[in-house]
């Protein structure tokens, strides 16, 4: 009966009659038993409950194999004395739906990394899919302070809190407007085997900004229990009292959730970063107890001041080069007619010098590096070593569109053109957008019928795009287009059509 309860371990939820069914099938098979005569069925019974007393056999098989993949010893802690020592990163669906553009309903990712020193959730971000660039972007929140937010109340500023304002504003003049949340430097970061972490551009992000990437071992959620706990305290404390909140399996949740009043994803994400300031890192917890005073729970800002006495605080100032490091990166070669990119191509008059040439890089065959935002395919960035800066490179039918789109609508566009031009997908993306806008058409007073995934790809492409910021280099790295300013208008000189039967050596 061991034998057949260990098996339930990966295996689907059954009842206590099929384990002791099984159990007679393994005794069968044993030729060196022979003929077993079983107990009772009531005595069979309390053997089970006896031998899978803890193992969830017949239970949520969810929780069997967490209970399965726990070690057998006791479990370990690794110290951490300052802030930024040691932190932990993770990503889980937020039990809340917000309403996207053209009225979808729709269930967010909740990234969020938490310091284990103090408890403090330096940063948290909303997406409705999470990808590498958010857990990048994650980073830059987390070494930059949080400014005030209009509408915030005063009491949520960092000078009116227990933090050491004055003492850190002669340190870094970034906190002059700043909220009452801890800016931390991490220097250890523990993530679990998610492609958003073991990604290269993650990796690589970690890499420019000094920080060391420590996954976990594979099922193991126990070894980041901080991060867990922490998410599973964000849906208790902040979900379940948010319009639209859905609860954590469907059979909690509740009923036309869609046609009631719901966020939208920036003001779901306002009202996170303001809960986090008020209350989360007000709020006391339990493992921030001193041992001299053990009855005395510190709050996450609490113990961020009392570390800071120690280990003191160093700013980690970002400016646009740093932004740009932080995206994506991919390695192309630079052709004739600029760089191409999923059928986008993208040129500028900055490239002519390296044209067809190598990079230097002997890794990569020559190829340049290429830095790109999934989110707005408008501009990339390539590195020029020689000069040691980056270029911005505009997309070459940037004019077609007038809205900022990501990678999930071009694909999109792609799909419904199957084989056309480049200039086509831009307009077939354009004229997706352009609906997404003005909503649904009506013909002979029906409404035009859109496609659920239509719907869907516009508005989660809006919803990144209105809060994304705009990766720009300083001004003296922008190209020569960009800096060229015209105060009046040029005369305008019609063309006439093109006629390809004319004699073009016949003068007019």
């Amino acid at each position: 009966m061991r034998q057949a309860i260990t098996e339930t371990a990966d295996a689907s939820s059954r009842t206590i009659g099929f384990i002791i069914w099984r159990t007679q099938q393994i005794l069968a098979a044993d030729e060196e038993t022979g003929a077993v005569v079983l107990p009772s069925r009531a005595t069979l019974y309390r053997l089970f409950e006896k031998l899978a007393a803890g193992t969830h056999a017949t239970g949520s098989a969810r929780t069997r194999r967490s209970v399965h993949a726990r070690p057998a010893g006791p479990f370990g802690e690794v110290p951490a004395s300052a802030p930024g020592e040691l932190m932990q990163i993770d990503s889980t669906p937020l039990d809340v739906l917000v309403r996207l553009d053209d009225g979808i309903a729709q269930k967010v990712e909740l990234t969020a990394m938490v310091d284990i020193a103090t408890r403090s959730i330096t940063a948290a971000v909303l997406r409705p899919t999470t990808k590498a660039a958010d857990a990048s972007a994650l980073l830059a929140r987390s070494v930059t302070p949080e400014a005030m937010r209009p509408g915030w109340p005063e009491a949520l500023r960092m000078s009116r809190s227990v933090l050491p304002h004055r003492r850190l504003l002669s340190l870094d003049e970034r906190l002059e407007h700043a909220a009452a949340r801890p800016v931390i430097v991490p220097e250890t970061i523990v993530c679990d085997h998610g492609k958003v972490f073991i990604s290269h551009n993650f990796r690589a992000s970690c890499r420019y900004l000094g920080i060391n990437l420590q996954p976990t071992h594979k099922a193991s959620p126990f070894e980041k229990g901080t991060v867990e706990t922490t998410l599973g305290s964000v849906a208790t404390l902040f979900a379940q009292f948010t319009a639209g909140y859905t609860g954590s399996t469907t059979d909690r949740r509740g009923r036309k959730l869609e046609d009631g009043p719901l966020w939208s994803l920036p003001e779901l994400q306002n009202l996170l970063d303001e809960w986090i300031t008020a209350c989360w890192q007000t709020r006391p917890h339990d493992a921030l107890r001193d041992p001299d005073a053990p009855r005395r729970a510190f709050s996450p800002n609490e113990k961020y001041a009392t570390l800071l006495e120690s280990c003191g605080y160093i700013p980690v100032p970002l400016n646009g080069e740093d932004y740009v490091e932080l995206l994506p990166e991919r390695w192309q070669a630079i052709n004739s007619y600029g760089i191409r990119i999923k059928h986008r191509t993208y040129d500028d008059r900055e490239l002519n010098p390296l044209r067809r040439q190598h990079s230097g890089v002997t890794e990569k065959k020559g190829l340049w590096e290429i830095h790109y935002d999934p989110y707005d395919i408008s501009r990339i960035w390539v590195r020029d070593r020689q000069r040691n800066r980056w270029i911005t490179v505009f997309w070459k039918h940037l004019h077609r569109v007038g809205v900022p789109f990501g990678e999930m609508a071009w694909d999109h566009a792609r799909e419904q053109v199957r084989g056309g031009t480049e200039e086509q997908i831009a307009d077939a993306a354009a004229a997706l957008l352009k609906r997404a806008y003005e909503g649904p058409a009506t013909d002979k007073g029906q409404p035009t019928k859109r496609s659920r995934r239509d719907r869907r790809v516009a508005a989660r492409t809006r919803a990144t795009a209105t809060d994304r910021p705009v990766h720009t280099p300083p001004p003296d790295t922008m190209t020569a287009s960009n800096e060229e300013t015209d105060t009046e208008l040029a005369e305008v000189i019609p063309l006439g059509l093109f006629d390809p039967l004319a004699n073009p050596w016949r003068r007019p």
